[in-house]
């Protein structure tokens, strides 16, 4: 398998934690033989301390000549006093998993959160972010923005979920308010209609506000979450509550030219440099970038499984550490790193050994 691969690494935590996903990516070259090749360029803070942009033109161009994008974080607080458009952020499909190793780090239950995997399939390109006629008269105080979707833009991101759910569980959950909103029932009746190209995938329709109550009480009850901009924002970031920590997120943005992953942590600038950050988000989205962009979902899952190992033997960082537990050993970002890089590599040894009998 060949792959190239920008990598984006951004400010604060982000080279840190992309540093050790970029560990795990050649571990799995190394050990399956695959030619990975790594493509670092300028995004962000940093970007524009060297060149005056967040995002360099010859960053966009040297991005789109390769197969996919490893994002790190970008931001900085001395940043702040930039205009929207020239700050580092201007310059992004999000699971939440329920480890039981961190079981006790979730505010929710552990009986509520077992077994919980779910995949947000978030659509990006419209909604209200996006959408025209939007802006804000001072004078007249009166604001305004437009929700807008297109037929079209429905059904693409419609296919990648349905695409997605018969792979896993088989059963989207499309979230909407199509009680309230035109455009929602634009939404429902749309992923209506493409749910009978995919007859072995089960399609259940949820408004948005009892969405946010299910996810809360009943999260091992969905599969694949497709929805629209503005809920999907929010609902995916109601989900980090399953995991415990931002710090767990991977997430990945599929279905353009290339596709982009990131992990779902900020910068966090006043952790930078010292060791601190939890790369297990980032390793979980290079995990993301082998099964979507190299289809390698036996190396993906080999990650993810290492993941947990490191977890349930009691290795943590900071942000999932706490405080008391004697079975617990607190450990750098770099440490953290090379510990799932040993159990990836026992995974991987134990399941090339198999093969050869």
């Amino acid at each position: 398998m060949r792959l190239k691969l920008a990598i984006l690494a951004g400010d604060g935590i982000g080279p840190e934690v992309t540093n050790e996903a970029v560990n795990i990516l050649k571990a799995v070259a190394e050990f399956g033989g695959h030619d990975f090749q790594f493509v670092p360029l300028l995004v962000g803070g940093v970007a524009i301390d060297q060149t005056g942009s967040s995002l360099p033109t010859q960053t966009l161009e040297a991005a789109l000549e390769c197969d996919a994008v490893l994002m790190g974080a970008v931001g900085d607080n001395k940043f702040n006093a930039l205009p929207p458009d020239k700050r580092p952020e201007a310059g992004l499909l999000r699971p939440s998993v329920a480890y039981p190793a961190l079981a006790g780090n979730s505010p929710l239950r552990p009986e509520v959160t077992e077994g919980a995997d779910i995949l947000f399939v978030r659509e990006l390109l419209g909604g209200l972010y996006f959408g025209q006629p939007r802006g804000w008269d001072r004078e007249a105080q009166r604001a305004h923005n437009t929700m807008v979707y297109t037929r079209a833009e429905v059904v693409r991101v419609a296919r990648i979920a349905f695409e997605l759910a018969a792979k896993r569980r088989k059963k989207v959950t499309s979230v909407d308010k199509a009680n309230v909103l035109e455009v929602s029932q634009l939404w429902r009746a749309t992923v209506t209609e493409v749910a009978k190209d995919y007859p072995d995938v089960t399609l259940e329709h949820q408004l948005v506000d009892s969405m946010a109550m299910h996810l809360m009480n009943i999260p091992r009850n969905f599969d694949v979450v497709l929805t629209e901009n503005l809920f999907g924002d929010i609902l995916s970031d109601e989900a980090a509550v399953i995991t415990g920590s931002l710090g767990m997120l991977p997430s990945a943005t599929i279905g353009g030219a290339i596709n982009l992953y990131e992990p779902v942590h900020g910068s966090a600038p006043d952790i930078a440099g010292k060791g601190k950050a939890n790369p297990l988000g980032a390793i979980l989205t290079a995990a993301m970038v082998l099964r979507h962009s190299a289809n390698l979902e036996q190396d993906a899952a080999a990650v993810e499984t290492a993941v947990a190992k490191v977890l349930a033997d009691g290795y943590r960082t900071a942000d999932i550490a706490r405080g008391g537990a004697a079975s617990q050993h607190l450990v750098s970002t770099r440490e953290m790193g090379k510990l799932v890089h040993q159990a990836l590599a026992e995974s991987i040894d134990r399941r090339q050994a198999m093969h050869a009998v």
